[in-house]
């Protein structure tokens, strides 16, 4: 997590002075505990759902195709409505990734130096300012791709602000605390923020593309302020104390989790006397690299959904009807809603097995008959897309959820680094850094191969499934091996568990 500030840098919110009954000895430790963890998740929800949007919009802003012709008679916006519209959407995507990915890195040192709460704060008023921006092209007319480029780069600056703080606030007042369910629960703010995201933006999309960006602009900085009146960053700042706060900030035994998509990204180190651990090094430690590029492809697909699903569903007739906008949107949401449950089947399916390779490896296997269905089946009625849409969902965000959370948390607090929170940032670092590469590059060649159909995206999607699936066969051998071993899959000790 990052380093607690000096006293003197941190500022008491002001909300606690407005309303005397909320500090203590009136309210207790766990009060401030559980307020922190609800702060926190509406904090980061908000930054999902102003991520929304793009998605959301693109099938208003760009081409529209019958079959592989272009439809002359809906406009779209200029510079998207053009035979290569889906391209350029596809680079603000990338603009929006490539700053968000190297936003991160610096987001984490800047943190140790100021207060966690104002930087917070900051990149969530920023994060709202620059959505809000976005979307007033639709009244200023402006049809520039320098524009909208410009202020995905700006949003991703900011956005990539809010994780390094929300996970280091959660680290001050949970340390190695056992709370793995409430961790999974905590986990589940990605989906749910995009679900918000989803259906505010498709809600006014009628009234004008611009809403959608303005809505969900305007719920940051709402969330901001009371982040800014309400947020506590430490323990200490109330005058509690936490037992083992010097440790690291998460423990995983038993599968305890907190969700790691940035959380490497942040300068850990809870005790001045460890060092931490070298970039190349971290990269020779077990099972480090196979993860990262496995992780690499997983979110490759998972973003790629993120960013393109609305889209599809808007040009993909379900039982022979083409869906509207605003119910393309919503719809997708469905995906969303499988995630959630993925993330945490994946997580209890591997704490159950103890078998953290083996859980992801069949998740993206079943992955792939999944979307073949889906491409498939999809669009023979409304329960059959539903159910495909939410398996998909499930079995595609499973792996990824379980690696950049209990995973890279058990890489980074292997024995052999004995437990250096210092080593643990450095790893999550490396396998979600190099997720986010995968990212920023799933959408960029959607918007690219879709164009020849999307026969051609799910061929893709597939192969990258695969592709993740072999960096992790040599850790799946190792992990049944060791399992056989000590004699933990036996049939009668699987049955008797």
């Amino acid at each position: 997590m990052l380093q607690p500030q000096d006293q003197e840098t941190v500022s008491l919110a002001p909300g606690l002075n407005l309303f005397p009954t909320l500090k203590p000895p009136n309210k207790t430790l766990i009060f401030h505990q559980i307020t922190a963890l609800v702060i926190t998740f509406f904090a980061y929800a908000s930054f999902h759902a102003s991520r929304k949007p793009p998605s959301i919009v693109k099938s208003v802003l760009g081409p529209t195709f019958d079959g592989s012709n272009l439809r002359s008679n809906d406009p779209g916006w200029a510079p998207f409505n053009g035979p290569d519209g889906t391209h350029r959407l596809g680079e603000l995507d990338l603009a929006f990734l490539t700053s968000y990915s190297v936003g991160m890195y610096f987001a984490g040192h800047v943190g140790d130096t100021i207060d966690l709460r104002l930087f917070l704060v900051f990149g969530m008023m920023g994060s709202g300012l620059f959505t809000i921006i976005f979307g007033l092209a639709y009244w200023l007319s402006v049809h520039l791709l320098v524009y909208f480029v410009g202020v995905q780069i700006f949003c991703g600056l900011f956005q990539s602000i809010g994780w390094p703080c929300v996970v280091a606030v959660l680290g001050n007042w949970f340390g190695k605390a056992k709370r793995g369910l409430i961790m999974g629960v905590w986990n589940s703010h990605t989906s749910i923020g995009n679900i918000i995201g989803s259906v505010l933006a498709s809600g006014v999309l009628e009234f004008g593309w611009g809403w959608s960006f303005v809505l969900p602009g305007f719920l940051v900085i709402f969330v901001g302020v009371f982040v800014f009146l309400f947020l506590v960053v430490r323990p200490e700042d109330l005058g509690f104390e936490l037992p083992g706060k010097e440790v690291e900030l998460m423990n995983v035994e038993n599968g305890d989790k907190v969700e790691n998509e940035e959380v490497g990204l942040l300068e850990s180190g809870s005790s001045g006397s460890l060092q931490a651990i070298g970039f190349l090094e971290a990269w020779k430690l077990p099972r480090v690299a196979p993860f990262a590029f496995c992780l690499f492809f997983s979110k490759l697909v998972a973003y790629t959904f993120l960013y393109w699903l609305p889209f599809y569903i808007r040009h993909t007739a379900v039982a022979g009807v083409h869906l509207s906008h605003k119910t393309a949107g919503i719809l997708s949401t469905i995906f969303d809603i499988g995630g959630v449950f993925g993330g945490i089947l994946a997580g209890g399916i591997s704490d159950m097995i103890e078998a953290r390779a083996v859980t992801s490896v069949a998740f993206l296997l079943l992955s792939i008959p999944a979307l073949v269905l889906y491409r498939a089946y999809g669009s023979l009625s409304m329960i059959t897309n539903i159910t495909l849409m939410f398996l998909s969902g499930l079995l595609v965000n499973g792996p990824y959820s379980l690696i950049t959370t209990a995973v890279a948390a058990d890489l980074g607090t292997q024995d052999l680094i004995k437990g250096n929170s210092r080593a643990l940032a450095t790893v999550t670092a490396i396998i979600d850094g190099t997720g986010s590469v995968g990212a920023a590059l799933g959408p960029l060649l959607a918007g690219y191969i879709s164009t020849r159909g999307w026969n051609s995206v799910f061929f893709m999607l597939i192969v990258s499934i695969l592709f993740a699936g072999m960096f992790l066969i040599r850790i799946v051998k190792a992990e049944i091996r060791e399992k056989l071993n000590e004699g933990k899959w036996h049939w009668n000790s699987i049955t008797t568990q």
